[in-house]
C-alpha cells in the first residue's frame, strides 16, 4: 500500500473543529497552545466556540485549519505514526500546502502559523472589497473554461484558480469579467455557474500583492528538507528542494491549484490510498470523482483515529 496524506483548503473550517481532540489528546491542546502563542491571541476559543463568522475570516481560518490538520498528525506521532516512513507523498490545497510542509518537518507549527496569518491578512488585502470575484463552473472541460476566461477578460482579468476535478472549476478575477464568464459558461452548456461568497479573487493575478508579502516572509523563515516530497499545487508533481517549494508556494498564491491532475497523479505512480487529514472530508469526496481506483480515508475527528492507525500499519 502506497499512502499520500492530504491537507485541507479555506471552506472545511467549521465551528467546534478540534475541540475534540484537544479535550482527549494533550499532544492535541498542545498544538493549539503553541498556535495561540505564535499569533498571540486565542484563537483555539474561536475555533472551538465561534462565532463563525470570526472563524471565517481568510486571516483566521487558514492558521486554524492547519492547527486542526498539526493536531492530528500529533496525536497519530504519539499513537506510532511515522510521516517519513508510512506515507509516499504528502499534498494539501491551496493553504492545504502549509499543512502538508508543517507536518513533513518543512516548517515548525509556530512558524506555520505565522505565515499563514500573513497570507490571509495579504491576501484580504490585495483587492479592495467588492471588486473582485470567484466563481464555481460545474460541468464544462477544462479547455472550456480556460476559453471562457479569455473571452471575458475585455472586463478584466479572469482566470482558472482551482481546478478541483469531478467537471468543478473555479474561476477568480476582477468582479465584472467573473459575472462575464460566468453568463458564458452557462450560455456554452454548463450545469451551474455559481457566484461564490468570498472575499476576494484568490488564486489570480490580482493577488500580486500577496505574493509579493508571502516571498518576504517565506524568505525569513527556518527550513528543513521535507520528510517525504510534496505533490505541489502548481505543479501537480512531487519537489523535495526546499527552496524550489518555497518559490512554489510564492507562485501559488497568484496560480492555479491543479488538485485533479495532482490525483490523477498520485494514481498514475503507484498511490492506491489518500489520507486526508483535518477539518471536513472534501478533498475525500474529490478524489472519488477523479479516480475512482484510489481509497479514501479521512481523518477527522477521534472515532476515525483507530481504523486510520490500523490502515496505515496493515
Amino acid at each position: 500500500m502506497a499512502i499520500a496524506m492530504t491537507f485541507p483548503g479555506q471552506g472545511s473550517q467549521s465551528v467546534g473543529m478540534g475541540k475534540e481532540w484537544a479535550e482527549n489528546f494533550p499532544v492535541a491542546k498542545a498544538v493549539f497552545d503553541e498556535v495561540d502563542e505564535a499569533l498571540g491571541e486565542k484563537l483555539s476559543q474561536t475555533m472551538f466556540e465561534g462565532p463563525e463568522d470570526t472563524l471565517t475570516l481568510t486571516a483566521n481560518a487558514q492558521p486554524a485549519l492547519m492547527a486542526v490538520s498539526m493536531a492530528i498528525v500529533k496525536v497519530m506521532e504519539a499513537e506510532g505514526f511515522d510521516l517519513g516512513k508510512s506515507v509516499s507523498f504528502v499534498a494539501g490545497h491551496s493553504l492545504g500546502e502549509y499543512s502538508a510542509l508543517c507536518a513533513a518537518g518543512m516548517f515548525s507549527i509556530s512558524d506555520t502559523a505565522k505565515l499563514l496569518r500573513i497570507r490571509g491578512n495579504a491576501m484580504q488585502a490585495a483587492v479592495p472589497a467588492g471588486e473582485g470575484a470567484m466563481a464555481a463552473i460545474i460541468g464544462l472541460e477544462h479547455s472550456d473554461v480556460e476559453a471562457i476566461c479569455a473571452a471575458a477578460s475585455d472586463q478584466g482579468s479572469c482566470q482558472i484558480a482551482n481546478d478541483n476535478g469531478g467537471g468543478q472549476l473555479v474561476i477568480s478575477g476582477g468582479k465584472a469579467a467573473v459575472e462575464k464568464a460566468a453568463g458564458l459558461a452557462t450560455e456554452n452548456g454548463a450545469k451551474r455557474a455559481l457566484m461564490l461568497p468570498v472575499s476576494a479573487p484568490f488564486h489570480s493575478s490580482l493577488m500580486a500583492p500577496a505574493a509579493d508579502a508571502m516571498a518576504q516572509a517565506l524568505a525569513d523563515v527556518a527550513k528543513n528538507a521535507p520528510a517525504v516530497p510534496l505533490v505541489a499545487n502548481v505543479r501537480a508533481a512531487p519537489v523535495t528542494d526546499p527552496d524550489e517549494i518555497v518559490k512554489l508556494l510564492v507562485e501559488q498564491v497568484t496560480g492555479q491549484v491543479r488538485w485533479r491532475e495532482s490525483v490523477s497523479w498520485f494514481a498514475a505512480n503507484g498511490v492506491d490510498t489518500l489520507f486526508e487529514v483535518g477539518s471536513g472530508k472534501v478533498l475525500t469526496g474529490l478524489a472519488r470523482r477523479i479516480d475512482r481506483s484510489l481509497a479514501g480515508v479521512a481523518v477527522n475527528n477521534p472515532a476515525d483515529l483507530e481504523a486510520a492507525l490500523e490502515k496505515l500499519n496493515s
